[in-house]
């Protein structure tokens, strides 16, 4: 552009400094000159093309489309004229990208509902982690000791004192643990405490406390099928990663990954949720915590689009009892009981006792346990048909209402006891403590 800024100027030095006495005319030139710009442009003139030049001239020159009025020129002007006007043609063309001289590109705007979701993700990937699960192996042939990745997962952090929460699967079995949160940096963790029979399990790392940025916890109690959620999590091992799905459904039922005893009330999502993404939060679109990705349901083993993640008003009450106490403390019948599908072949509904420990709140009321007699025959338990009024046909429903209980209430438990019924008091005592 200099250089086409620098051949305008020397023409009209040419042009200015010419005795104005004689016109060049010529209806085939290709060059016009114009007394308000310096600049090149193409355009039609009379149904031809022809290049124009701009440059300054005296107000009191004539000129139209077809003519060109100049000042006089030389046979040894003319043609060093229409060299410079070939010279600052070129690089005029060619000093400019083609993007900028003939592309005009337009910034693309997001949507309200993009940019909604894209500050949702910039905002809470602070509070998610990455949790890797280390366990101790030993070479086969150097016999050293290794800490070996079994496993990962995600997390997030609850408060400023260190405290992650995870799915307890994704711990489970674990030597060490390390915790990598959304800068990088690693910490070594120790486990607070964990519920098998909920799957949630709390984690503490010492970090500093600029580091740590709390996830802002919602309520679950309010949820709406068809309401948008969002997932972020580390699947597969990758950095952090958004999905985006809907409530597909409320108080779901699942078992536990540990213990098989069914957690109630779950969230079901068509988000995707895949491996790495256990232990990550569920958002709603205000980026508030609704819920802790647990499982998906499928039978040939890919993600099949549907979620599942434990409600935060379930995962609120016992992060808090892990966090002050190190366990949850939930009652007990102190029981083990036989499959459903084993008492359905006996054509009952219940609960069918194989084992009442002395030891537990069962075996002190006097509840009997499945055995043999002397000839090796079986002798059936007692089979548990309600409890406090509430019938109980299956494993699930008599864990439903112990959910409901606390320790040290006193329940009526009524057992089918042969060809009989009978009702029995049992005072409920707390889950032991757990290795």
């Amino acid at each position: 552009m200099a250089t086409t800024t620098s051949c305008s100027l020397l023409l009209s030095t040419l042009f200015l400094h010419s005795p104005p006495s004689s016109q060049f005319s010529n209806s085939s030139s290709f060059f016009n000159l114009s007394p308000s710009r310096s600049s090149i442009s193409l355009y039609p003139i009379r149904s031809k093309r022809y290049f124009r030049i701009f440059s300054k001239l005296p107000l009191n020159d004539k000129y139209d489309d077809d003519t060109l009025l100049l000042t006089p020129l030389s046979s040894a002007v003319k043609p060093f004229f229409l060299l410079c006007t070939s010279v600052a043609l070129s690089f005029s063309l060619f000093s400019a990208s083609p993007a900028s001289a003939f592309v005009v590109s337009t910034p693309k705007k997001l949507q309200t509902d993009e940019l909604a979701t894209v500050r949702l993700f910039q905002e809470n990937t602070p509070s998610v982690v990455y949790i890797t699960n280390l366990a101790v192996r030993q070479d086969a042939f150097t016999l050293d000791v290794l800490e070996v990745p079994q496993g990962s997962g995600s997390g997030f952090v609850w408060d400023k004192q260190g405290h992650i929460v995870t799915n307890y699967h994704v711990i489970r079995g674990a030597s060490d643990l390390r915790v990598t949160l959304a800068d990088q940096s690693t910490f070594d963790a120790k486990v607070v405490g964990f519920d098998q029979d909920k799957d949630v399990a709390v984690l503490r790392i010492d970090a500093p406390k600029d580091k740590l940025r709390p996830i802002p916890v919602g309520v679950s109690a309010d949820l709406l099928v068809g309401q948008k959620v969002f997932a972020i999590g580390n699947p597969f091992g990758l950095d952090h990663t958004l999905t985006t799905g809907v409530i597909s459904g409320l108080r779901r039922e699942i078992s536990s990954a540990a213990t098989g005893r069914p957690i109630q009330d779950v969230i079901q999502t068509d988000a995707a949720i895949n491996p790495g993404n256990s232990g990550g939060p569920l958002l709603d679109s205000s980026g508030t915590l609704i819920g802790i990705n647990t499982a998906i349901y499928s039978p040939s083993g890919a993600s099949s689009g549907v979620g599942f993640s434990i409600p935060v008003d379930t995962v609120g009450g016992i992060v808090d009892q892990l966090v002050k106490f190190g366990k949850v403390t939930r009652p007990i019948l102190g029981i083990k009981f036989a499959p459903d599908q084993s008492v359905e072949q006996l054509g009952v509904s219940g609960v069918l006792v194989l084992d009442a420990p002395p030891s537990g709140p069962a075996g002190k009321a006097g509840l009997q346990s499945t055995k043999r007699d002397g000839y090796g025959r079986l002798v059936l338990g007692d089979i548990i048909t309600s409890v406090n009024g509430t019938k109980v046909s299956n494993g699930s429903d008599l864990y439903r209402i112990l959910d409901q209980c606390k320790v040290g209430d006193e329940v009526t438990v009524e057992v089918l006891r042969g060809d009989h019924k009978e009702k029995i008091s049992v005072t409920l005592e707390p889950k032991p403590d757990e290795s």
